[in-house]
C-alpha cells in the first residue's frame, strides 16, 4: 500500500491517470467515455459519460460483498446523548423504506427532493 505522500504526488503529477485508477473501484452502470473532459476550462467534467448509482456503491455493494453485519454508520450526538450503530444491511433496509415513502408521495426518477434537516 502506498503512503499518503506518494498518493498525493501521483494525483498532482497526473490527475487523469490517478482518477482513472480510482474510478476502477466504482461500480458503473455505464463506464465513463472520458476520464477528464477539459474542453471548456474552467468547466471540467470528470468521468464524462459515466453513469453510476451512488447509493448502490455506498450501501448495496457492501451488503452483496458480505459486509452486511458491519457498521455503515455510527451516530453519536453529544447534544442529545444518543448513540446508534447502523449496519450496512440495516442502512439498506432504511434506504429502501424511505424510497418507498418518496414513491408513495409521487416522487419518481429524475425528480429532485430537498430534505431539510436542522
Amino acid at each position: 500500500m502506498k503512503d499518503f505522500d506518494s498518493i498525493v504526488a501521483h494525483a498532482a503529477e497526473d490527475p487523469a491517470a490517478f482518477w482513472e485508477e480510482a474510478g476502477k473501484a466504482i461500480s458503473w452502470n455505464e463506464p465513463p467515455t472520458r476520464i477528464l473532459n477539459d474542453d471548456r476550462p474552467p468547466f471540467y467534467r470528470w468521468f464524462d459519460g459515466g453513469v453510476t448509482n451512488t447509493c448502490y456503491n455506498a450501501v448495496d455493494l457492501h451488503v452483496e460483498n458480505g459486509r452486511g453485519d458491519q457498521n455503515a454508520l455510527i451516530y453519536d450526538s453529544p447534544v442529545t446523548g444518543t448513540k446508534e450503530h447502523i449496519t450496512y444491511a440495516e442502512m439498506q433496509d432504511r434506504v429502501a423504506r424511505f424510497a418507498g415513502v418518496l414513491k408513495a408521495n409521487g416522487v419518481g426518477y429524475g425528480d429532485r427532493v430537498i430534505i431539510y434537516m436542522p
